[in-house]
């Protein structure tokens, strides 16, 4: 069954649980999954106490249930294209089964993609609000190199970091997916309602809250887990010390999921937070799309070598390397000297010496042999002496 069809009483119960209990929620969680949602509907209606709360959580509990209407909930939420999937659902992500009695109770989806089709090939891009003109660079670049790889681009379209990779993968004609901390019928926050209703159109606009409920603090921080659990990944652009996108990063960590960070500048207050769980959390450097798809993807996904270009020095024998490295860079010497620093005998020393004059690097003074200038620059300072 999918969110489409007639729904069932346990799909109603998991509607109707969505107005009660909040995200994350693992008292709640243990209910369902001990009980099942059905009976825990008819103790919240009946009046019949559950372990694990205060009484004055119960009657917290049993006035948002008095409250919730999930029949209309569905119908508010087929009128603005939105969907809900739950455990059973063919569309249901199994990943997200990994968060044990925090997994969500059901996901309201809008968009026309599968989710958990989406989900098997999935990288979150995460960081601060507040981001730098690096940060904002960075994540839009990383995601549109992920979606021109062929992989789904996950944030929470918040401003900051998670526009900017939503903005990049979209650009690159790429998937992506916007978990909110809200009901999805809503954008939020305002500022990106356009981004927002883009990312529905061209791919998910995902959250656990029904049609209407608005954000709090603590929904925006349980929200990361269902990010961290969606994805093979997460990498963090940016993020000082106290920033949710580090929470992010840690529930992937305890998910075993790869986590992996963005190095900025040392002096940079929204760099710290990623370079404190570079050094000492486990979190793996990256610094482009190849490195992430590197990552997480299948054997064979390679990030090409990196190294420096290939100067002409490089392409000398490694006798007349050790030659030219014993020329001094402020005088001429002798080749018996030239020989003691190069470890080899005066003949061969001199044979060299004047193959590497053949090529532009050294000069003969009299008896004495001397760096050219632009040798000078090649083995001092890395350019070419031609």
């Amino acid at each position: 069954m999918n969110g489409t069809d007639a729904p069932g009483p346990d799909r109603l119960a998991r509607v109707f649980l969505t107005r009660v209990v909040e995200p994350g929620d693992e008292v709640g969680g243990r209910w369902v999954r001990e009980r099942g949602p059905l009976e825990v509907v008819r103790r919240l209606r009946e009046d019949e106490p559950l372990p694990g709360v205060t009484p004055r959580r119960w009657e917290g509990l049993r006035a948002r249930a008095a409250a919730a209407e999930p029949v209309r909930d569905l119908e508010v939420a087929g009128a603005a294209g939105v969907r809900f999937v739950c455990p059973g659902d063919a569309e249901w992500p199994g990943t997200l089964d990994d968060l044990g009695d925090a997994r969500p109770l059901g996901l309201w989806v809008r968009g026309r993609p599968s989710l958990r089709m989406w989900a098997l090939r999935s990288v979150a891009v995460v960081g601060a609000r507040a981001c730098t003109e690096y940060g904002a660079h960075m994540a839009a670049t990383l995601a549109a190199g992920l979606a021109e790889r062929g992989w789904v681009v996950v944030s929470g379209g918040a401003y900051g970091v998670d526009g900017a990779a939503h903005r990049g993968a979209l650009g690159a004609g790429g998937a992506t997916v916007a978990v909110l901390a809200c009901g999805v019928d809503r954008p939020y926050p305002r500022g990106h309602t356009e981004l927002i209703n883009r990312i529905a159109g061209q791919g998910l606009v995902v959250g656990e809250l029904p049609p209407g409920d608005h954000p709090t603090q603590s929904r925006f921080v349980l929200r990361n887990r269902v990010i961290a659990a969606l994805t093979r990944g997460t990498v963090v652009v940016e993020a000082a010390y106290r920033s949710g996108s580090l929470v992010t990063a840690r529930a992937a960590q305890r998910l075993g999921r790869h986590t992996m960070g963005v190095p900025g500048p040392a002096t940079s207050g929204l760099s710290a937070g990623v370079h404190e769980i570079l050094r000492g959390e486990g979190a793996v450097l990256v610094t482009d799309a190849a490195e992430v798809a590197e990552l997480v993807g299948d054997m064979g996904d390679l990030a090409p070598d990196r190294r420096g270009p290939v100067l002409p020095r490089d392409l000398l024998e490694p006798g007349a390397r050790r030659v030219l490295a014993a020329l001094p860079g402020s005088r001429s010497v002798t080749a018996d000297e030239v020989a003691r620093g190069a470890g080899t005998s005066p003949d061969d020393a001199i044979a060299r010496l004047y193959e590497l004059r053949a090529l532009g690097y050294v000069e003969r003074h009299g008896d004495g042999w001397k760096l050219t200038r632009q040798a000078m620059v090649s083995v001092r300072g890395g350019g070419s002496p031609c």
